[in-house]
């Protein structure tokens, strides 16, 4: 008996009707196969050089996914963290200097901004600074002839940055120079 309807009882398939093989195929063409092979080889070719090209490009993507990714998350824990900061600072300001809450106080402080600092995380705005909108926030003006104008003369709440990148803008209190301004009205009139 039969193995398979398309089996002959050697084990061979039998060949159906119209179907070609292998040798009928280089028989029947003539010189046209090469062409044919070579054409189609190049066409592979391509389809594997872009395919190739598309999974480098994917990489790349992804990989400055995750890059984009992680920096955001870092951000988003450095804010948080920087809220404590905050609170220490606020705490530290309400009470007397010579008290011992104010010791510990100091104390935590100090360990905080030395897990920022290890972590890349720099202070920026300072008292005596020029002001700078790109690392300033200004929420206040004093008039004064005792500093230079635009000048910071008080930072009310300290901004850091990471890297190159501004995680909080500093906000500050910035001189205006009365002699500036006066001589600015003057020329005006």
């Amino acid at each position: 008996m039969p193995s398979s309807p398309a089996s002959d009882g050697s084990g061979r398939a039998v060949e159906e009707a119209g179907a070609e093989t292998p040798a009928d195929v280089r028989q029947g063409t003539g010189g046209d196969l090469p062409r044919d092979l070579e054409s189609e080889l190049e066409q592979i070719e391509d389809r594997y050089k872009r395919a190739l090209a598309d999974l480098d490009n994917y990489r790349k993507r992804s990989a400055r996914e995750i890059d984009r990714r992680v920096s955001e998350r870092s951000e988003q824990i450095t804010r948080d963290w920087l809220e404590a900061v905050d609170s220490v600072e606020r705490a530290l300001r309400m009470q007397a200097p010579t008290n011992e809450l104010a010791a510990g106080l100091r104390a935590v402080l100090e360990q905080m901004e030395a897990i920022l600092e290890r972590q890349g995380v720099e202070r920026i705005g300072a008292a005596g600074e020029p002001f700078d909108p790109e690392l300033h926030d200004a929420v206040g003006v004093h008039e004064t002839d005792e500093a230079p104008d635009r000048t910071i003369l008080e930072v009310a709440r300290s901004g850091y940055r990471l890297g190159d990148r501004v995680i909080r803008p500093a906000q500050v209190i910035v001189a205006r120079n009365t002699g500036v301004r006066s001589r600015g009205e003057a020329g005006e009139d």
